[in-house]
């Protein structure tokens, strides 16, 4: 592996270290997740799509599952023509894919092979819309994630991919982050401040 290469995946390590722990010490998490969920509720509401992929919250992560059940709720009691419907992943550790199944509140659920809770013998869906988990995200809707790699991995594979929003609370902006020529950004990423890119966009979280 060339030196350069070596040190920035050391770099990267470093900094999610960091990242994860100042979201796992956050003080204010209930009320930053409270933001968010608004954030992401105001959002939801220009969009058309009747099914949204998502993922279980693990160390940390903002949860992103009531809001989007709230939506689901909201589609049912209106003249909406079609059902909504939620999906988390399904992660193959052995060939390194993601996909995604149908999931609703007291649906069963298994264990992956990472310990993630994954709905159990659900309806393979395929989102138009996908919340991603961000340990840290940057200008320009650049993502750092743990570095599995399986997003990125199960966004090539697709034919038709899903439009995606990461999610995060603002204490993990990374201003100095330099993405690597594989990495591809963000339609949007939403935090408790509002929609962080695209920078045009203004919905703010109501204070």
């Amino acid at each position: 592996m060339d030196k350069s290469m070596d040190r920035n995946a050391q770099d990267k390590q470093a900094l999610r270290k960091l990242l994860l722990q100042r979201r796992q010490e956050l003080p204010d998490r209930l009320h930053r997740a409270e933001l968010l969920l608004r954030v992401m509720r105001i959002w939801l509401v220009g969009r058309s799509d009747t099914t949204i992929g998502a993922y279980w919250p693990i160390k940390g992560e903002f949860d992103p599952l009531p809001a989007l059940h709230r939506w689901k709720e909201d589609g049912e009691l209106s003249d909406a023509p079609q059902r909504r419907r939620i999906a988390l992943p399904v992660i193959n550790k052995l060939h390194k894919t993601m996909t995604f199944h149908s999931w609703y509140p007291g649906c069963p659920m298994e264990e992956d092979a990472y310990g993630i809770p994954k709905p159990k013998d659900t309806e393979l869906v395929a989102p138009s819309l996908l919340f991603v988990p961000c340990v840290g995200y940057s200008a320009g809707g650049y993502r750092l994630g743990y570095g599995g790699g399986f997003y990125d991995r199960m966004l090539a594979s697709l034919q038709s991919k899903p439009f995606t929003v990461g999610l995060a609370f603002g204490v993990n902006y990374v201003p100095d982050f330099e993405p690597e020529p594989h990495d591809v950004p963000l339609d949007a990423v939403l935090t408790d401040y509002g929609v962080a890119w695209p920078v045009e966009q203004s919905v703010r979280a109501p204070r």
